[in-house]
């Protein structure tokens, strides 16, 4: 059986692999869920994942992903924010 994948296949599969080592390092203690590195592999998994549904679409795996990555953006302007106003004080 050959893997006939295209780049959006590959694509959503590093994705997923980045969202799972996220969650892997962070369950592991080695990350910490306000740190930047956690909120980007999360912010570029999810992205990665819904770049692959330009080969076959579904709704609620787009919704997942497109809101994962808006909690992503999120956290990751109120981790530079929050870090900003540390050093100002």
């Amino acid at each position: 059986m050959a893997l006939n994948l295209a780049w959006y296949d590959w694509v959503g599969i590093a994705g997923t692999l980045a969202v799972l080592v996220a969650f892997f390092l962070l369950q592991a203690g080695k990350l910490s869920g306000t740190g930047i590195v956690y909120q980007l592999l999360n912010l570029f998994g999810s992205g990665g994942v819904l770049v692959s549904l330009l080969g076959k679409f579904n709704v609620s795996v787009f919704v997942l992903e497109a809101v994962w990555m808006a909690i992503s953006a999120y956290g990751i302007v109120r981790t530079l924010r929050t870090k900003s106003q540390a050093k100002q004080a």
